[in-house]
């Protein structure tokens, strides 16, 4: 190899950073840009309707599930080159299916949710819902889970991807069957964390309506093409894990004021008592309640730190057990 291609190999991660941050700012300035204009100004987050935070929030998951489901998808094709890369196809097939199948999920939630509010209150269907969208939440914040999903999800994906391709020369083996395995590796793929935001998205839906869902969606979407266009057509090694922390913090921002709203909907729907503190009610002013969902109650604020301490929580027990491998494994070498 020459000095030049040694020098030049290492800037390709950062120009693919470059890029994508100046085609992200694009967007996210679009998103601003239309809310003024939708508006006419900047947003009163006091208003009645105001979706601004909203849609941020919702595209801000979608992205985060798009990231994952891009991973996975370059775990299955890392070793689909020369000859195998021809098996790329039936799991991109694969992948769109899934994307479809998620599209038919959404209006099959639809379907149920709505023939619901027909026979239950508006407020208790809400509430139901806003439990679903915080249960995906936690789920997606849950670093013990991801712990376990990256080891054993991806993990199993790669060796289905791996027998498939094994069964390749071997003249017994149904070549339908094969596309047919690889397809379905797609599918689960991306349909997995379709069917997650179709189930985080209702709440959203039955609050502000299917316009400010559907603009949240298309920026997360916008931002998931553009990491998946750098990562399989340019081939480009993106910046993943600090991505994902960047979003995880972002997404624990949202988790800790749905829980607020949450909270808050279930003690107008008296699933909850509502025990004032009296002191705060003057101390919270009342941005910090409409932005934030930081209400002077006992219940909401406890929901919110014990959602806190669930994520802080699962953080530890992964960060510990890190530890105590790493330890084992000093020991057996020393």
């Amino acid at each position: 190899m020459s000095r030049d291609a040694r020098t030049d190999a290492p800037a390709r991660p950062n120009t693919a950073l470059r890029v994508f941050l100046t085609l992200a700012t694009l967007v996210v300035g679009g998103v601003i840009l239309w809310q003024a204009l939708t508006t006419g100004g900047s947003p009163d987050p006091l208003a009645a309707g105001a979706s601004g935070t909203a849609v941020l929030d919702i595209g801000v998951l979608v992205f985060r599930e798009g990231l994952e489901c891009i991973l996975v998808l370059a775990a299955i094709m890392a070793t689909m080159v020369g000859s195998a890369r021809a098996y790329r196809k039936p799991v991109a097939v694969g992948a769109a299916a899934g994307f479809l199948a998620s599209l038919v999920t959404w209006q099959v939630a639809i379907g149920i949710i709505d023939s619901l509010t027909e026979s239950v209150s508006a407020l208790q269907v809400q509430a139901v819902t806003g439990l679903l969208a915080i249960v995906v939440l936690l789920l997606v914040m849950n670093w013990f889970f991801h712990k376990i999903y990256w080891t054993g999800w991806i993990s199993a994906h790669t060796r289905r991807k791996k027998a498939l391709l094994d069964r390749v020369d071997d003249p017994g083996a149904s070549k339908v069957q094969i596309l047919f395995g690889l397809g379905f590796l797609g599918f689960t793929s991306l349909y997995r964390e379709g069917f997650e935001v179709v189930l985080f998205l209702q709440n959203y839906r039955l609050k502000l309506g299917s316009g400010p869902v559907l603009h949240g969606v298309l920026a997360g979407l916008a931002l998931t093409a553009i990491v998946g266009v750098l990562t399989f057509v340019a081939n480009r090694r993106l910046p993943y894990k600090k991505m994902l922390v960047l979003t995880g913090v972002l997404l624990g921002i949202v988790l800790l004021v749905m829980v607020g709203e949450q909270a808050q909907e279930m003690q107008l729907a008296h699933w909850l008592p509502t025990t004032t503190i009296p002191w705060l009610v003057g101390v919270i002013p009342a941005w910090l309640r409409m932005w934030f969902a930081v209400f002077p109650t006992v219940e909401t604020l406890a929901a919110q730190v014990l959602a806190a301490g669930l994520v802080l929580g699962s953080y530890a027990v992964v960060r510990h057990q890190v530890a105590r491998t790493v330890r084992r494994a000093e020991a057996v070498t020393g």
